[in-house]
């Protein structure tokens, strides 16, 4: 049979797979659930205000970097500069600035502990020496853990003898080498980590595998980006790209069953059309499987992704706000993290992006969008009465801790709703809510994370749940994987 691919799911990680393959020529039709392009990198509009539905900042846009890549091998490149100052991180006692320098940004965190100034050195200094050598990988970008034989090769051969020194980290957490420096009980230089690491890894320095940990703390560094109108702007140049190229792109199609048919399979969505594919590449939250896959199917995919189907990932609470600036003595910054010093979740933490002032894309002159979220745990919402409580209880929290630092701020909103985790359900197709992928510790991550390779013939899967995890960097990197996997080319 002429080999056809069918994409479900919209997301950063399917528009990417479908886009690449589009490029290179194959047949693929596009399904998205949503009238919308990003899942949740998407937006949504409330009267003259554009809200980002949930990723904000943007990574991966500096040369080589993986969004950069992509779009430049779709002939769309995207040419914003880097921010200088990446983003406040507003704590209890201190407000330390992400600067995207690195001695810069080292010297800003001494300021803070200056009796601890050779410890802290000489942690960034092993930080950006890891991340440096572990980002010398991410140009071939072997998949992991790999399923093939083609797979282990090109593993192999992306080896180099400078990769060698990562071994005596490979089972490390963040926490064994905070404790090697002796600043493990430095807390507040830890919880500021811990913060970076919450958005970005979804744990904490104490679990975070050491490897992840490093580029994940040094990623900003490369480039952190603030992309006018949202990163929904992804979504619709690869989109774009997708329909230039021939490739089919058909929104408002849920799809409620895959089945096998003879080699192939045939997708059927809610209005009962059907559609032959020789592949397919599920960019779904992976707990949806259960609910189009037959049970017999479903036994046949491999044991981690079964595993990871049964697993729990956070919720959250998020708050989309528009704010009158004229009502503040200043703008509120692009990006800005708050943490209360009450844990990590549950609004005692969380990331705040709003709109520039000239960004005419999101709000009209003298106002602002805002987006913010906090992670929170399923069991806070399990029922109706807890649900409600919980919402209200998160919003003022949030709302109390802004006022601290942004004098009022109350004063200024002129527009504010919350997305609950029934709320992603609805518009975004998370089970439960369920958001932002698995927390990469040593036992679900690297060689123990979920391949895109999901156990049945020409099915692949490809999202946050997938290596390498959250994120729009994450979720491109699992659809080009998937991509590569069909066309059997590296593409990028």
């Amino acid at each position: 049979m002429t080999r056809h691919v069918l994409v479900v799911g919209a997301g950063i990680g399917g528009l990417t797979a479908s886009s690449l393959l589009a490029q290179d020529g194959w047949s693929v039709t596009l399904l998205e659930a949503s009238s919308e392009l990003g899942g949740c990198a998407s937006k949504f509009k409330r009267h003259k205000y554009l809200f980002p539905v949930g990723a904000t900042l943007g990574m991966g846009l500096e040369p080589g970097g993986i969004h950069e890549r992509v779009f430049r091998y779709l002939g769309k490149p995207m040419s914003i500069e880097p921010l200088a100052r990446v983003m406040e991180m507003v704590h209890r006692d201190s407000t330390f600035v992400f600067h995207q320098d690195r001695a810069q940004h080292v010297d800003g965190i001494v300021a803070h502990f200056p009796s601890h100034s050779e410890k802290i050195r000489a942690f960034y200094k092993e930080i950006f020496a890891v991340a440096a050598t572990v980002r010398t990988l991410m140009d071939p970008l072997p998949a992991l853990p790999p399923a093939t034989a083609n797979e282990w090769a090109y593993l192999v051969k992306s080896m180099r003898p400078q990769h060698i020194k990562l071994l005596p980290f490979f089972n490390q957490t963040l926490d064994q080498r905070l404790k090697k420096h002796d600043l493990n009980e430095l807390h507040e230089f830890r919880h500021m980590l811990d913060g970076l690491l919450i958005d970005s890894m979804q744990t904490g320095s104490e679990d975070v595998a050491y490897l992840l940990a490093a580029v994940a703390l040094d990623i900003y560094h490369e480039g952190a980006y603030y992309v006018p109108g949202g990163l929904y702007r992804f979504a619709e140049l690869m989109g774009d790209s997708l329909t230039e190229n021939g490739g089919v792109l058909k929104k408002r199609r849920t799809i409620e069953k895959l089945e096998r048919q003879g080699d192939g399979w045939i997708a059927t969505d809610h209005r009962g059309n059907t559609y032959d594919a020789s592949d397919v590449i599920l960019n779904v939250p992976i707990q949806q499987l259960t609910k189009i896959l037959a049970p017999e199917l479903v036994s046949k995919l491999k044991v981690s992704l079964r595993d990871g189907i049964a697993g729990e990932t956070w919720a959250t609470l998020t708050l989309y706000m528009a704010i009158d600036s004229t009502k503040l003595v200043e703008p509120l910054p692009a990006f800005r993290q708050i943490s209360t010093g009450d844990g990590l979740a549950e609004g005692g933490h969380f990331f705040m992006s709003s709109s520039l002032l000239n960004d005419e894309l999101r709000a009209p002159e003298g106002f602002q969008t805002v987006t913010i979220s906090t992670h929170s745990r399923i069991a806070e919402w399990d029922s109706r009465e807890k649900y409600e409580e919980t919402r209200e209880i998160l919003t003022e929290r949030i709302l109390q801790a802004i006022q601290q630092v942004v004098p009022g701020f109350r004063e200024a909103i002129v527009h504010m709703e919350s997305g609950a985790p029934k709320a992603w359900e609805r518009f975004a197709g998370r089970v439960n809510g369920l958001v932002g992928g698995f927390p990469q510790t040593l036992d679900a991550s690297l060689f123990h994370s979920i391949s895109h390779h999901s156990g049945l013939p020409n099915l692949y899967v490809c999202g946050d749940h997938i290596f390498p995890g959250g994120g729009t960097i994450g979720a491109a990197a699992s659809g080009i994987h998937a991509a590569r996997s069909v066309s059997g080319k590296r593409l990028i």
